[in-house]
């Protein structure tokens, strides 16, 4: 899969209503078939910080994502509501799920 993680950071006067702002690209990508998570969390360090963690089956998945009509749009809206270019880590792992963090196991 392709693993993404990237920082936004987003404008103080915006930062409340980002995940409203970011929601028809949200929306859009989650609805994308090779699309496996694409999750927001707000920085607990940062309250204008937000990470956004998300996956991609393949590389098919990746390109079709990165084509698409809402990515698209999200590229040119989006940056107006930032301070800064998002950073990004993107790399391609195996697996297409969450694995189980052993040292935290939980007994049922």
């Amino acid at each position: 899969m392709i693993f993404i993680t990237a920082k936004f950071p987003v404008k103080p006067e915006h930062a409340d209503d980002w995940p409203e702002i970011s929601r028809r690209f949200t929306e859009a990508t989650r609805a994308e078939e090779g699309c496996l998570w694409f999750d927001w969390s707000r920085s607990l360090d940062d309250p204008n910080e937000y990470v956004l963690v998300e996956a991609f089956r393949d590389d098919a998945a990746g390109g079709a994502h990165v084509q698409s009509d809402h990515f698209k749009e999200a590229t040119a809206e989006l940056p107006a509501y930032l301070t800064a270019t998002p950073r990004i880590v993107n790399t391609t792992i195996e697996g297409t799920q969450w694995s189980e963090l052993g040292e935290m196991a939980v007994e049922k």
